[in-house]
């Protein structure tokens, strides 16, 4: 009986050791040194601890006020544009006839990287004074309709913003459409055939057949992308790192670890980023857990 009740701990208890060493112990040391000031060291003989300043810094700081401001602008128009991009091309291109090449372009940009991505975009967002050659993509189009060349990266405070985010939605959105594809293909055809025959639009399919049985997985999908966003770093470190008002809340978190060597504010904005992804990851678990209790 002894040897029966401890057998199962035999085979989970290296797992949880991994977890605890790479997971639980990070997470409650970052906590901890989130009270603490500069130095790399926690326990070290220049480190003092300053209580709640590095928090107060967080929630006052202009800053980091503004990197909240643009990662909130990010979370609504990024799960927004790439859950509905997804779902418009899944429903799309299901009745195109090269269907699967026409996906398989839009599918590409999530192959690359976010460093590769963002310095295609960067060539395409390229900015010259007015009289220059324009080398970039989109300068060249404006100029040559008769236009003035646009600082696309440094127009604050909205322009800039929304040019980093297409670049976010350019590579999720193939994502998107291939989860949302292969749910719309789990739709029984004779429930929209059935509401044609009923005669209702092709309009009226979409909005009262398919959108509502394609619900939980654009719950699913959007509260992935949430997570995505809210961590998002290497477009805004590679295209603008954070200048002309892009600051976002991961990028600031890197600077003051490794520009202003501040672990206790990165650390405590490190605490902050978890906090705000920890409640989608909850909520993503537990729809996981009532679909497989459905099932």
């Amino acid at each position: 009986m002894r040897t029966g009740r401890w057998q199962p701990w035999l085979f989970v208890g290296p797992a949880l050791i991994i977890i605890a060493f790479f997971l639980v112990y990070p997470t409650v040391m970052t906590i901890v040194r989130s009270f603490f000031g500069r130095g790399q060291e926690l326990f070290g003989p220049n480190v003092q601890f300053v209580g709640l300043a590095n928090w107060k810094y967080v929630f006052t700081s202009p800053t980091m006020l503004l990197a909240l401001r643009n990662n909130a602008f990010w979370v609504v128009m990024f799960t927004f544009f790439t859950v509905t991009f997804g779902v418009l091309l899944a429903v799309l291109l299901d009745r195109v006839r090269y269907e699967r090449i026409i996906k398989s372009i839009v599918f590409v940009p999530a192959a690359i990287s976010y460093v590769g991505a963002s310095i295609i975009w960067k060539f395409v967002y390229a900015y010259r004074a007015e009289g220059l050659p324009q080398i970039g993509l989109l300068n060249a189009i404006v100029v040559a309709l008769g236009g003035k060349p646009v600082g696309w990266l440094i127009e604050r405070p909205w322009i800039n913003n929304i040019c980093l985010i297409v670049v976010g939605i350019w590579i999720w959105t193939g994502f998107c459409m291939v989860i949302f594809s292969a749910a719309y293909k789990n739709i029984p055809r004779a429930l929209l055939e059935a509401a044609r025959i009923d005669g209702a639009t092709e309009w009226q399919v979409f909005r009262k057949v398919t959108l509502p049985l394609l619900g939980p997985t654009i719950a699913v999908v959007a509260t992935t992308m949430v997570v995505q966003v809210l961590k998002v770093f290497d477009i805004v470190f590679v295209m603008t790192n954070g200048a002309y008002g892009t600051e976002v809340i991961a990028n600031r978190m890197y600077k003051e670890m490794f520009n202003f060597f501040n672990y206790g504010r990165a650390s405590a904005i490190a605490v902050v980023l978890l906090f705000l992804i920890v409640p989608f990851m909850v909520s993503n678990l537990r729809r996981f857990t009532q679909q497989g209790v459905t099932r």
